[in-house]
């Protein structure tokens, strides 16, 4: 980019980019849509519930279906405090937390499911148990009705077959909080009708998202990055970084997170049980201390009563036992070139296997999705501040001394014809 990559370069970036992020290749705008009058969640828990308020927030019916009463009652409760608490901050009238409130139908089994025009699977990130989910909602569900897996990183492909209406499935990847977060994640999978398509597109901005459409791959858009910085980041500590000389390095670049300090709010333990060995063992380590995150007080950090995080001597000498590597330091700089530019990287593959329609689309879900810093525009956006050059040093760099990491053949073809990232245009989403 030149000098005129000012801060007023960034918003209409931004705005653009917001504003494309609705328009679907290949759908006409003059699709008939389906009529989408009741909402199916299944689940209570943190996703659910706040799933389920996009909905009743706008006055949708809902049916929402745990497996048993105590958990029921916890969702509903909890619910009602996520309203009763806006009302109290005046974001809307105190007579409007009964009238959400009494959108919803709460059930305990599926077949209440029957009459929803919608449905969304929140259940457990396990395939065998969505699987499960979504061949009784094959039975139980009305001819026509969507269904949609609010997974984060699963096959959709491999849900949908399961079920003798691949057209009618769908995913909906809702962040969490999910009655917070603005972004939403539609992920086409192979067989998903069109005019499932444009009524998910449309239902989302009848619930106040910024929806992108993204292709089935692991991790969708989002994710998929996200897991091209974390790997880096490990391996940051891997080799004598502390995590909190990492997050230091997010932080002076504008996130709000670093990638350990979003691990400790998230929970540690997330895919991890008692006794398990897993790739990371310095996670398994403090999960088996019970250092499992903000919520246990410990993780990667401490925290004091009012959850501030403060680098823990616990955790470094895990690391140091574990890894045996002595203590090492990196300027910020360096830690953000060895983290974002792998996320670039990954950005471009998921732009040639047609993931995703425009890389704007993909800026669009690091903003709103994983608070990507503003000025900075988002991954695309902020790859071509640096340059296609450096970006493909970088990662020859890493490359060489990893086997698993893959340099993008587009940013080859970047970096020997000048062009820009944001202009790549790869053909759109195929699936």
């Amino acid at each position: 980019m030149t000098d005129s990559n000012t801060n007023t370069d960034v918003a209409s970036y931004l705005q653009s980019s917001a504003q494309k992020a609705w328009q679907i290749d290949g759908i006409s705008d003059d699709l008939p849509l389906r009529t989408i009058e009741r909402v199916g969640i299944i689940g209570a828990g943190t996703m659910g519930g706040g799933i389920s308020m996009n909905f009743a927030s706008v006055g949708l019916p809902v049916t929402i279906v745990e497996t048993k009463q105590e958990a029921l009652d916890r969702g509903l409760a909890t619910i009602r405090k996520n309203y009763q608490r806006s009302a109290d901050r005046g974001r809307f009238p105190q007579e409007e937390v009964d009238i959400c409130m009494g959108c919803y139908a709460p059930a305990l089994d599926l077949g209440a499911l029957a009459d929803c025009d919608l449905i969304i699977e929140a259940v457990f990130e396990d395939m065998d148990i969505k699987k499960s989910v979504f061949k009784q909602l094959d039975q139980i569900a009305k001819p026509g009705a969507i269904l949609a897996t609010n997974t984060s990183a699963l096959d959709i492909d491999e849900i949908a077959s399961i079920t003798s209406r691949p057209q009618d499935v769908i995913g909906l990847h809702f962040f969490s909080p999910a009655n917070v977060m603005r972004l939403l994640e539609i992920v086409r999978a192979e067989k998903t009708a069109d005019d499932v398509v444009a009524t998910s597109v449309n239902l989302a901005r009848q619930i106040g998202k910024i929806a992108t459409l993204v292709g089935v791959c692991p991790g969708f858009v989002g994710n998929r990055i996200l897991f091209a910085r974390q790997y880096q980041a490990n391996a940051l500590v891997y080799e004598g970084v502390m995590p909190w000389d990492v997050d230091a390095a997010f932080n002076a670049f504008g996130f709000k997170m670093g990638p350990f300090q979003m691990a400790d709010l998230a929970g540690l333990d997330i895919g991890w049980k008692k006794g398990a060995k897993t790739t990371n063992p310095i996670r398994d380590a403090l999960c088996e201390l019970d250092r499992r995150g903000q919520k246990t007080g410990a993780g990667y950090y401490d925290y004091d009563e009012s959850r501030k995080n403060i680098p823990s001597d616990v955790t470094a000498k895990i690391i140091r036992e574990i890894t045996g590597a002595g203590d090492s330091t990196l300027s910020s700089d360096a830690i953000i070139d060895r983290c974002v530019i792998p996320m670039i990287n990954e950005a471009l593959a998921i732009l040639e296997e047609n993931k995703a329609q425009r890389p704007s689309d993909i800026d669009v879900v690091w903003i709103n999705g994983y608070g990507w810093p503003l000025d900075k525009g988002g991954v695309l956006y902020y790859a071509d501040t640096i340059g296609a050059e450096k970006v493909l040093s970088v990662m020859t760099e890493l490359a060489a001394s990893d086997n698993s990491i893959k340099v993008s053949p587009l940013l080859r073809e970047l970096a020997a014809s000048g062009g820009r990232f944001v202009d790549i245009d790869t053909g759109g989403l195929k699936v």
